[in-house]
């Protein structure tokens, strides 16, 4: 998508706005189908810090993630250029990829499709 959906960008100012997680959301990007809902940046960081930090290999990495975003915080002017999703799936057949969910940060001008909701597969 060469221009960011507006509407899109603006639900993602709300979620940062707002500090909250409780927003469900499937996303269209390069073909793939992710679901889950969206995070506040500085929540998402701070959970993808938190399992790094349990990891023997990665907790080198965890610092990373904690540091403030460039243009965070109260006075942050800029609309966000990326979605935060946690318990997020790719989904493939009729598998969500991984099955508890995953971290994901998706640069919001790369979605071509996207519905409100979180979708899920049953077997029945």
């Amino acid at each position: 998508m060469p221009n960011a959906d507006e509407l899109l960008v603006d639900i993602a100012a709300k979620v940062e706005s707002e500090h909250t997680n409780q927003m469900p959301l499937t996303v269209v990007v390069h073909g793939a189908v992710i679901t889950g809902r969206l995070a506040p940046e500085a929540m998402w960081r701070q959970r993808v810090a938190e399992v790094l930090r349990d990891s023997d290999r990665l907790v080198p990495f965890a610092d990373t993630f904690m540091a403030a975003p460039e243009g965070s915080g109260p006075q942050q002017t800029d609309p966000p250029a990326y979605l935060h999703f946690h318990v997020a799936r790719i989904l493939q057949g009729q598998v969500g990829i991984p099955e508890t969910g995953g971290m994901y940060r998706i640069a919001i001008k790369d979605v071509s499709a996207w519905t409100m909701g979180d979708l899920s597969y049953s077997d029945q």
